[in-house]
């Protein structure tokens, strides 16, 4: 399959492309124009430029 996976609680904002079979883990949020072509574990926030993980609690 050549789809992403995109878990729960995933907010994907407007411009995003999201390429090939990779995951993008639960409470993670990928920012505007981000082109993302590799899985990121759960509460990810990636924006352009930068890749960051957060706890639930820090945001």
């Amino acid at each position: 399959d050549r789809h992403p996976i995109i878990e729960d609680d995933v907010v994907i904002y407007a411009g995003a492309t999201i390429l090939g079979r990779i995951t993008v883990g639960a409470r993670s949020v990928i920012g505007g124009n981000v082109w993302l072509t590799h899985s990121v574990p759960p509460d990810s926030f990636i924006t352009q430029g930068r890749e960051e993980r957060s706890s639930p609690s820090e945001r």
